[in-house]
């Protein structure tokens, strides 16, 4: 991922990116100070045999501690105010991204994808970055520290550190190279996971219902085991940093404890110069573990942040104009000249060749099998789709000339699913319009037929709704959202389709149903089969020419005019 797009985010937080690296080397500046502490009570205080020399530079090694600590936690307040504050802006930036994406993206990028990138992989960013403010600095900071004082210390044995640097620079480095890419894959498998778990949530009852239990459980550990096989096989080239590291770091000790011995004995170093020069190589190897394990944080940070930057950088297929055409009353409400439509990586058309025209005031059934698009065909109204052949027009006007939310007060779409957000009806109902008082909700509600199960409610309008409205019954969550499926009780969806006829402003109403019988007083049905039009008509005309929609209400009716 480039990091302009992430740096974009910090912005309101430069003075705490300064600051939090800055109090982290101030830390290990004093760090750096100890082991020279150290070899002055060895070859002084201890040299000597004297305890008040000792004690006070016990109580320099004390202070220089508090000091130290000090710092840490102001470094650790900075770097992790920024960092969630970098996360809390980049998830509000992808929210609001995936909120202006169509349909067509969102099919394309996938609900376990978005659900992963938003969590797991913006937490994932923010954890590399808190590490990155703390340590990414410090421990280099350390690391040419130590061999800037080991040279102050002694010149010849401080050539040991600058052989063993650039040694383990290789290897951490090197599996940071090696490792990147398969965190990313990693994410991917996550994916994968967290999409089939959200498939057999959402559809638990299916699945129960067919019996598919064992099916579904061997399709989730196949995908977890994909996923834990490739955590192993990166965990296991991670793993090999620690070993690597302490191995070479503790030659590099065998050597400076043998250079040591070697100036000593030729009287060019004291006792404490060793013991300076291998704290400051222990130091080194306590910074290179610390860079190693954030090394492995970075790499997956940097994978998760590649993985946001994928979604923030799809564009919304659709662009809407800032004016509204004027629309012309004496056209069709709804027009589809020669309209087609095949989704993105689809192999054949969903529609094709579909001509009609509703009139202003008129209802239009569309019906048809299973797959026949019925909902592809609403879907262009709207514009949640773009049809990919001929025009969908509103009034005279392409429906892609009207801005975005000129065409959402003209068009209302109620999906086919009841989906209801967590708070109360009250809020449910809101959406629809902000400032509704609350005789125009119960007037809404009344349309739908559902006042008379809310009035029954303790708190009415305010009764709670938990998400999903999963403490409403189907048919509750159905009436609340207009009836969406219109998967209602025959008697119930008779006087909803009166209720609809009473609206004001003679709207154009499209019904799609799979039943003959809530079509069957419509001004015009539409009858689809696998994309085309097949039928064109009133009830009785369609009864008497045309064979599939003869054949759905031979389905649905016994010889004597009695539903099934």
């Amino acid at each position: 991922m480039p990091l302009n797009p992430l740096l974009r985010h910090l912005r309101g937080y430069r003075r705490e990116s300064v600051l939090a690296p800055l109090f982290k080397m101030l830390e290990a500046s004093f760090d750096l100070l100890v082991p020279l502490v150290m070899a002055d009570i060895v070859n002084t205080g201890i040299a000597a045999r004297d305890l008040r020399y000792i004690l006070v530079r016990c109580g320099v090694l004390l202070a220089l501690a508090f000091i130290g600590l000090a710092c840490s936690l102001t470094a650790q307040y900075f770097s992790a105010k920024a960092a969630v504050g970098c996360a809390t802006s980049l998830r509000h930036t992808l929210f609001a991204h995936i909120q202006s994406l169509g349909f067509a993206e969102m099919d394309q990028l996938g609900a376990s994808t978005l659900i992963t990138r938003m969590t797991s992989d913006v937490n994932q960013v923010q954890n590399g970055l808190n590490l990155f403010l703390r340590l990414f600095l410090r421990s280099p900071f350390v690391v040419a520290g130590a061999m800037v004082m080991a040279f102050t210390v002694n010149a010849r044995a401080a050539w040991i550190f600058v052989v063993t640097i650039p040694l383990l620079s290789v290897v951490v480095f090197g599996i940071m190279a090696a490792t990147r890419p398969m965190y990313k894959a990693v994410q991917g498998k996550l994916d994968r996971v967290m999409g089939l778990t959200r498939e057999n949530l959402t559809g638990v009852r299916v699945v129960r219902a067919f019996g598919k239990e064992e099916e579904e459980l061997a399709r989730f550990e196949q995908a977890n085991e994909e996923l834990t096989g490739l955590q192993r096989k990166v965990g296991r080239i991670s793993a090999l940093m620690n070993p690597v590291t302490y191995v070479l770091v503790n030659l590099a000790i065998v050597a400076l404890l043998y250079t040591g011995g070697i100036e000593i004995h030729a009287g060019r170093m004291a006792a404490g110069d060793v013991i300076a020069l291998v704290n400051y190589m222990n130091q080194i190897l306590v910074e290179l573990v610390k860079l190693a394990n954030l090394v492995v944080q970075i790499s997956k940070g940097l994978a998760c942040a590649g993985r946001v930057q994928a979604v923030l950088e799809v564009k919304p297929g659709m662009t809407y104009p800032d004016t509204a055409p004027t629309p012309d009353t004496a056209q069709p409400a709804v027009q589809f000249d020669h309209v087609g439509l095949t989704y993105a990586g689809a192999g054949a058309p969903s529609l094709s060749g579909l001509c009609f025209a509703a009139q202003p005031g008129q209802t239009i059934g569309v019906i048809g099998g299973t797959g026949s698009g019925k909902t592809s065909l609403v879907h262009l109204i709207p514009r949640f789709y773009d049809a990919t052949e001929g025009q969908v027009r509103l009034f005279g006007q392409p429906v892609g000339s009207y801005p975005r939310a000129d065409l959402r007060r003209t068009v209302r779409v109620v999906m086919q699913k009841a989906q209801l957000f967590s708070g109360t009806i009250r809020s449910n109902l809101l959406w629809g319009c902000p400032d509704a008082t609350d005789q125009e909700l119960w007037q809404a509600l009344e349309t739908p037929q559902a006042a008379e199960f809310v009035r029954k409610k303790p708190l009415g309008l305010d009764e709670p709704v938990e998400q999903g409205g999963r403490n409403l019954s189907g048919g509750q969550r159905q009436r609340l959202t207009i009836a969406r499926a219109l998967e209602l009780a025959y008697a119930t969806d008779a006087a909803l389709r009166q209720a609809l006829a009473r609206l004001p402003g003679r709207p154009t109403l499209f019904i799609v149903s799979q039943r003959t019988a809530s079509l069957q007083h419509a001004d015009q049905i539409l009858v689809l089969d696998d994309g085309h039009l097949v039928g064109v008509g009133t009830h009785d005309q369609l009864l008497a020419s045309c064979p599939v929609y003869q054949e759905i209400y031979a389905s649905q009716f016994q010889k004597g005019g009695q539903e099934k």
